[in-house]
């Protein structure tokens, strides 16, 4: 850019230099001519004559009113005045020559360059050729003695030497300053103009003086005369300017009046520059936060950006720091740059110091503003979003959800996804809230990639996510996007080194016809338990079951009075040896008896403890009961194992063994009398607490169950990581295994894995004798179901036990084979991992 401009001033010097020489060449010819007439004329003026003209035309040029335009300063002088004056005198060939000398006297002691100085003489001895010119030809005798008195030929050579001095300098200050021709004509008219009005007008004054006095002696009346009305002329311009100054301050500042950084800067360039007649400003920002350099000049913006991005222009600089009154604060500077060197009177110091000024106050209040605009913004942000994820909030969503209710008939149907993460309390429990913290913002961060840019993700609770899905051509592709965002919760979450597997299910409910987004909210909830309930990922809102739903919500509150008021009890289901029907143990289940809604089943209400956070007492409530129970069967006689469900986050509690054999201590029965039956798959199983939990079960002897192995609910790589000692086939098997071969498979699969891990295998759900016989069939030994008989009571349990079958007590059904004896495993397997009071498998 600085080469582009210094070849760029290297054209204009050359142009420039043409220009000259060409207007001295044209002088050279005006002078020789009159030279040559002047000696061949037969009268010459007298000497003092022409020295009194050669002063007179000196002292107006010396009389001049400046004005600048950008770097060049543009003085209009009174030697028009001298030189008309001249020709009423002497001829025009003698008044070129008094120019000329005059000329050359006058700017001897001018501090100007040479180049200057040359143009401003040929220039002047041109237009003074010019005025000659009109006189001559208009036939007027000059005479030093008789002086004439012709208005209209001063007016006419007046307008003519106007013109050719206009002329003359409109090509060299258009490439001076760099500005078109029509620019150059249009600055300064009106000023240009009344100086012209003005030196006629004095012309005529001094002219009407002499014809009127007829002596020549009357010149001695110009200077005075001169320099009063210069005087009084320049006072009223410098009284306009500076009032018109004011005013285009005035507009420009009023210009700055903006909030907007951007649009102050660069109203201030483009408004500095013809109120300085500046070629260049620029405004270099140096503060906290912004850091920037604006340039440009009458043309526009031409740089807008980092300040160590661009290189410096070129010419000379008046500076202004934009600062506070007593120069504290200091933010930038304004810069004015001219192509030459340029002098600021005081009045014009004085005037760039007050823009500067209003600048800075400009520039301050755009950026108080700015930090106001962010404030808000932040403000805003944090009423619509989740802090910790970024994802909006319930209010954005229920909002952003109203104001798509109104356009939802142009952008196709409205579906709500509402996300619940399985066990996430383990999480927090365990490891804590940071990295409960990290995996949340995870899971965010994957709904947010994996849906669509329409949707909206919002994060509206502790592990409760909603999608709002929009733009849906019909209602199945709710569920195909709502699978989606679950499915990318599949991997793994790496946090610390450790692997996170997270688990969620999903409720989807379209917008409903009346309700809003309040009745959308609640509907996509009852979905959502209704995926709970059904052990499916995504469930879709069905009004049929609505009910049902709503009134298990609101058991919610109920719970902690449930457990105050020991509503919870515990029913036996009697486990039962396929061949011989002897029961061998039993598993506990666990029974709501609500006042309201009768005797309520895990299945309607497990959900509802888990998320009231009374988990641990529940839990803790069911083992004393199947404790004492089994504690009463024992000395009664019937030594059976007792099973009970347990929730992976009590196994992720870190005292949770040692509350369990304290449990068994109270109630002075074995571990090993214990079962504990994994209800679901543990979604973070790798975790060392877990392990560690398990292993001092273990260890003291606690059974641990898997239950519904093979519905896929619990991978086979759990069996590598939990020493487990019983699998339990899912009900959905046993119904289907005379009819199924599919299921048949799966049970004989299982029975075979169970028989190499020397592990035992229970079937749920035995109705039939059919199924019993084909289950032993398969090579499972043991069952329970309606068969046998169906949950109860702890004394009606040991009254059935005692009652038996056949006369057998502890029977309950009639033996499938003449030996119809139960074998027994040892209480320590090979393996290490203790025994089972559950039958062998056949061979």
């Amino acid at each position: 850019m600085a080469r582009t401009t210094r070849n760029n001033d290297d054209v204009t010097g050359k142009q420039l230099r043409l220009l000259i020489g060409l207007v001295v060449v044209l002088a050279c010819g005006a002078v020789t001519w009159s030279v040559v007439t002047a000696v061949h004329a037969d009268d010459r003026p007298g000497a003092w004559l022409l020295v009194g003209l050669i002063l007179s035309i000196a002292l107006t040029n010396r009389t001049v009113v400046w004005m600048r335009i950008r770097s060049t300063k543009l003085g209009i002088s009174w030697t028009e005045v001298g030189v008309l004056v001249g020709l009423v005198l002497v001829p025009p060939s003698w008044l070129v020559i008094c120019t000329v000398l005059a000329i050359v006297a006058s700017k001897a002691s001018v501090r100007m360059s040479r180049q200057k100085k040359v143009f401003s003489i040929a220039k002047e001895t041109l237009v003074a050729a010019t005025g000659g010119v009109v006189f001559a030809l208009a036939d007027v005798t000059p005479s030093p003695n008789e002086p004439q008195f012709v208005a209209g030929t001063i007016a006419i050579a007046a307008l003519a030497m106007w013109l050719a001095d206009e002329l003359l300098m409109a090509p060299i200050m258009v490439l001076d300053t760099h500005q078109d021709l029509r620019q150059h004509l249009r600055s300064h008219w009106d000023l240009r103009v009344t100086a012209f009005v003005a030196r006629y007008v004095v012309t005529v004054l001094v002219v009407g003086i002499l014809a009127s006095a007829q002596d020549v002696r009357a010149l001695l009346v110009v200077p005075p005369v001169l320099l009063c009305y210069h005087f009084w002329h320049t006072g009223r311009l410098r009284s306009r300017e500076e009032r018109r100054f004011w005013q285009r301050l005035a507009a420009t500042t009023d210009s700055l009046n903006n909030v907007d950084l951007v649009s102050v800067l660069r109203s201030a360039v483009q408004g500095a520059a013809p109120l300085f007649s500046v070629e260049v400003v620029e405004i270099e920002l140096r503060g906290r936060t912004d850091v920037r350099l604006v340039r440009g000049g009458l043309d526009g913006i031409t740089y807008d950006g980092p300040p160590d991005d661009e290189p410096p222009a070129t010419g000379r600089t008046i500076p202004a720091k934009l600062a506070g009154h007593d120069g504290s604060d200091p933010i930038g500077e304004l810069r004015l740059r001219f192509r030459s060197p340029v002098r600021f009177t005081e009045a014009e110091e004085y005037k760039l110091k007050t823009f500067a000024s209003a600048l800075y106050t400009a520039i301050r209040n755009a950026n108080t503003y700015a930090e106001l605009e962010r404030i808000s913004a932040e403000h805003a942000y944090a009423a619509a979003h989740d802090p910790l994820t970024g994802l909006a909030n319930r209010r954005e969503l229920l909002e952003h959800a109203e104001r798509r209710f109104a356009g939802q008939v142009d952008e196709g149907m409205l579906a709500l996804l509402l996300i619940d993460l399985n066990h996430f309390k383990e999480v927090n429990d365990t490891l804590g809230h940071v990295t409960g913290d990290k995996v949340l913002r995870e899971v965010a961060t994957r709904l947010r990639t994996a849906s669509r840019p329409d949707d909206l993700v919002a994060r509206i609770g502790g592990d409760e996510f909603a999608v709002l899905l929009t733009g849906l051509p019909t209602p199945a592709i709710a569920t195909h996007r709502a699978r989606t965002l679950l499915a990318s919760l599949d991997r793994g979450i790496d946090v610390d080194g450790l692997q996170l597997t997270v688990e969620a299910c999903g409720g989807i409910a379209l917008a409903p016809g009346t309700g809003g987004v309040t009745e959308l909210l609640r509907r996509a909830d009852v979905a959502m338990y209704q995926a709970k309930r059904s052990g499916q990922r995504t469930a879709t809102y069905v009004h049929s079951t609505d009910t049902a739903d709503v009134g298990r919500l609101m058991l919610g509150g109920e719970v902690k009075r449930a457990m105050a008021a020991h509503e919870f009890v515990v029913e036996f289901q009697p486990i039962v040896d396929l061949g011989s029907g002897e029961v061998v143990s039993a598993e506990a289940l666990a029974r709501w008896h609500h006042p309201d809604h009768g005797d309520l089943t895990p299945m309607q209400f497990l959900e509802t403890v888990e998320r009231s956070g009374q988990l641990p007492a529940f839990a803790d409530a069911v083992l004393r009961q199947s404790l004492a129970a089994a504690g009463s069967w024992q000395e009664a006689g019937f030594d059976l194992p007792v099973a009970v469900n347990v929730f992976p986050r009590s196994l992720l509690d870190p005292g949770f063994a040692a509350g369990v054999l304290a449990r068994l201590a109270e109630h002075d029965v074995a571990p090993d009398r214990l079962v504990l039956e994994l209800v679901e798959t543990l979604t973070i199983s790798q975790l060392e607490v877990v392990e560690r939990t398990l292993r001092d079960l273990r260890d003291a002897g606690v059974q641990l169950a898997l239950d519904d192995f093979g519905s896929g609910i619990s991978p086979l790589s759990v069996l590598s990581q939990i020493p487990v000692h019983q699998l339990k086939i899912g009900r959905e098997f046993v119904t289907a295994v005379e009819t199924s071969s599919e299921a048949a498979a799966v049970i004989r699969s299982t029975v075979d894995l169970a028989r190499s891990l020397r592990l035992t295998v229970v079937a749920e759900g035995v109705e039939s004798e059919p199924q019993r016989h084909a289950l032993w069939e398969l090579g499972c030994v043991a069952g329970q179901g309606y068969l046998f008989a169906r949950p109860m009571r702890a004394g009606r349990m040991l009254a059935t036990l005692q009652r038996g079958s056949g006369g057998r007590p502890g029977v309950l059904a009639g033996a499938l084979h003449d030996a119809g004896s139960v074998v027994r495993m040892p209480r320590r397997r090979a393996s290490g991992r203790g025994g089972s009071a559950l039958p062998h498998l056949p061979a």
